[in-house]
């Protein structure tokens, strides 16, 4: 049992892509809770689709990728919401179009910038086995900062998400907190590129959230165990391809998957097995098949 353990930690790679993902665990939980409770889930995936010209265009002005794809992330949202508030445009529509239009944008300059050493694969699918401690390092800090600014600024956030009229009429500043809120979905997206990728990036900010979610009430309950979620299916992914040579993105998501579908059928006060309905129709066929 211990072998099975220790022995894919003797590789620096496998020691790096679990870092990372402890790191991203806890990151997309806490971002995600958030986004869930404002239900900004589409705007993340806008979000996740745009980075893609501001990749292509980082790497042929020879500057941080990192940056590139935050600057076009962020600039995808201020779209959106421009939109929403200068025209008649419903949000989703807004959305919808942004991200097909940015991803289009994205695919354009990768063929006429010739950035042919652009990975497209890596990029949709991300590459978590291919992280290097520059990576690593780079993930543990925005997790850091995020974490740090969230418990600063904690009650006005708690506010804000639950009451978004009340906080503003109270005088905070709501534009303000939304675009930090932008600018952390972003920063979580860029972050979580290298380990699942832009088409699986979702999974990962929404998923152990919503399993949280399914379990708990309170919104620093929610952070915490969809952290402790988050953590254990990066970790159990990772273990996944390993052994069975699977996508380690994909093995990732899957697993995240299974959490939120045990949550959802056994949640003790949300759960679809657990809720008397259930057991009442259960009791009611089986004395039918009994009285047949």
């Amino acid at each position: 049992m211990l072998t099975w353990l220790i022995e894919p930690l003797e590789f620096e790679f496998m020691r790096q892509a679990i870092a990372i993902g402890l790191s991203l665990g806890i990151l997309g939980a806490v971002v995600g809770s958030y986004l869930i409770l404002q239900q900004m889930g589409m705007m993340s995936e806008v979000i996740a689709h745009a980075v893609l010209p501001g990749i292509s265009i980082a790497f042929f002005l020879e500057i941080n990728i990192a940056l590139g794809a935050f600057i076009a992330g962020v600039l995808s949202a201020l779209v959106v919401m421009g939109i929403q508030k200068r025209s008649r445009i419903k949000v989703d529509a807004a959305m919808a179009l942004t991200l097909s239009s940015f991803l289009a944008m994205g695919v354009i300059l990768i063929t006429t910038l010739k950035t042919d050493q652009i990975n497209l694969n890596d990029i949709l699918f991300g590459d978590i086995l291919g992280v290097t401690i520059g990576d690593v390092w780079r993930t543990v800090i925005i997790t850091i900062i995020i974490l740090v600014l969230t418990k600063l600024f904690y009650k006005e956030l708690e506010f804000y998400t639950f009451d978004p009229l009340g906080a503003k009429a109270c005088g905070l500043p709501v534009n303000l907190l939304h675009f930090g809120l932008i600018c952390a979905i972003t920063l979580t997206i860029v972050a979580s590129m290298q380990t699942v990728g832009v088409l699986l990036v979702m999974s990962l900010l929404v998923g152990p959230a919503i399993t949280a979610y399914l379990l708990v009430k309170e919104l620093f309950q929610m952070m915490f165990f969809g952290s402790i979620i988050g953590m254990i299916s990066t970790v159990a992914g990772m273990y996944s391809s390993y052994y069975f040579d699977l996508p380690s993105g994909a093995a990732i998501v899957m697993v995240i998957f299974v959490f939120f579908l045990l949550a959802l059928l056994f949640s003790p006060s949300q759960g679809l097995v657990t809720e008397p309905e259930f057991k009442s129709k259960i009791f009611n066929y089986l004395n039918r098949l009994i009285g047949k």
